[in-house]
């Protein structure tokens, strides 16, 4: 028997799970009987205010007169619009991602001495503890790289002299290192996946201390180790966009959960990890990628709006894709007119994709971005503001630039730690109380029945 087969029979399990469905669902009208905010939502679609934060403001929407107005999509960095960061960026064909991190944690740009010395910082920081790669990584291959990630942060606990202390001075140096090494625990575990899942050959190659961080992924994950500046500039890119959007959010409100409990760096971080490896968070651009098998599979012409439109319907009906009724890749819980990061990706996968083999998947995107607005209110009878999220255009950039999908959710982790870490420090700083939200208990009270009387 593997390890991870139940010794349960399914018949059994199924039992258990009757008695659990008797007692555990809940009226769906009980939320608006007791006024409880589903999601910590208002019931306009906005986030219930939880707390207060410096680092990130994250803008979709308008609020007039109690009424949602839509808006063009808006990202600020400690008060920098991150459109105007990665555009100038791009302007000095230099890569930023570095930048973003120091301006996350320190809360403003730094000078070009104070940049290539926190440069210098993360590539000293970027190699593992001794052993780590054999004992940690290689002797446990997992088939979720997210999964494996989250473990080895868990476990590098146990080679820190000074795990548990929380002070500011501490924890920084905690959130550098895992800002440098996240990315080669992403790649190791990849390559251990590949070997181990796939029956192919694992290489790992030796970390180049020169390289930024989109350029130490690209190195390490590809067997001959060769890149072009223009793509190391592109994932660069991604980073940027990825690297932080706000403390709502899930993984990073998780942050800030954990962190006001007293929990140590590593706790907090596997965590905030577990988070956003989920479909409804980061791995959506996984779902996208999907999503775009079942067009192949169900569209004879992928360019053809027509062809698309109808798919779409039939997605929306629950008759075709994953029969969630869900257009992946669109929509957002405060984007309404543009997502900025979406507009970034799309931008610069256009400028990849057209006349090269990924010039239909582009289209395909373009007009499922296009049609699923009108479509959806078609279908659905109900008109709201949609656009284009992050992860539609995303993972299309992941593959031209010939990262597996193994690494697509584990590439937005690498660059997500720089917003946590920021929001760790912050709440440590200003918090000051456990995060303890209420839930209302709808149970009847019980006598207790002696087990013969039952």
């Amino acid at each position: 028997m593997a390890y991870n087969e139940s010794k349960l029979p399914d018949s059994s399990i199924k039992t258990l799970c009757d008695e659990i469905r008797k007692y555990n669902k809940i009226d769906p009208a009980d939320f608006d009987r007791f006024n409880v905010k589903r999601g910590l939502r208002n019931s306009d679609g906005t986030g219930v205010m939880a707390g207060i934060s410096r680092v990130c403001s994250v803008g979709g929407y308008l609020i007039d007169d109690g009424e949602r107005i839509p808006c063009e999509g808006r990202l600020l960095f400690r008060g920098y619009d991150m459109s105007d960061i990665v555009n100038n960026v791009i302007a000095e064909d230099r890569f930023g991602f570095e930048e973003v991190v120091w301006l996350l944690l320190f809360g403003s740009l730094p000078t070009k001495d104070q940049l290539d010395n926190f440069c210098d910082m993360l590539s000293s920081c970027r190699e593992l503890p001794e052993d780590f790669i054999e004992d940690m990584i290689m002797k446990a291959p997992s088939p979720d790289i997210m999964n494996k990630i989250s473990r080895s942060v868990l476990a590098l606990y146990s080679y820190d002299n000074n795990p548990d202390d929380t002070s500011i001075e501490n924890v920084l140096r905690q959130c550098i290192n895992l800002i440098a090494q996240i990315p080669s625990i992403m790649v190791y575990s990849y390559q251990v996946k590949r070997r181990h899942y796939y029956h192919k050959s694992m290489y790992l190659h030796q970390i180049k201390p020169e390289h930024r961080t989109a350029e130490t992924i690209l190195h390490s994950i590809r067997a001959n180790k060769t890149f072009t500046d223009k793509e190391a500039k592109l994932l660069d890119t991604c980073l940027m966009v990825h690297a932080e959007h706000g403390g709502g959010n899930n993984s990073t409100f998780t942050t800030r959960v954990l962190t006001s409990s007293g929990t140590d760096t590593y706790a907090t971080t596997a965590a905030s990890i577990g988070s956003l490896k989920g479909p409804k968070h980061g791995g959506a651009n996984i779902k996208v990628s999907q999503m775009l098998d079942h067009f192949r599979e169900g569209v004879s012409d992928i360019t053809n709006e027509g062809q698309v439109a109808d798919f779409i319907r039939k997605i929306i009906r629950k008759e075709a894709g994953d029969g969630s009724g869900l257009i992946y890749g669109m929509g957002h819980a405060v984007y309404t007119l543009s997502d900025p990061r979406a507009k970034i990706l799309r931008s610069k996968a256009e400028d990849f994709a057209m006349n090269s083999k990924f010039e239909n998947e582009f289209i395909l995107l373009s007009l499922i971005e296009k049609l699923t607005p009108e479509i959806f209110a078609e279908v659905k009878g109900v008109s709201k503001a949609m656009c284009a999220n992050v992860d539609l255009y995303s993972g299309l950039v992941y593959k031209m630039l010939e990262i597996p999908g193994d690494l697509f959710t584990p590439i937005f982790t690498a660059a997500r730690v720089a917003g946590w870490s920021a929001h760790r420090i912050e709440e440590l700083l200003t918090g000051g109380k456990i995060i303890r939200p209420a839930y209302k208990n709808t149970n009847i009270i019980h006598s207790y029945t002696p087990i013969g009387d039952r």
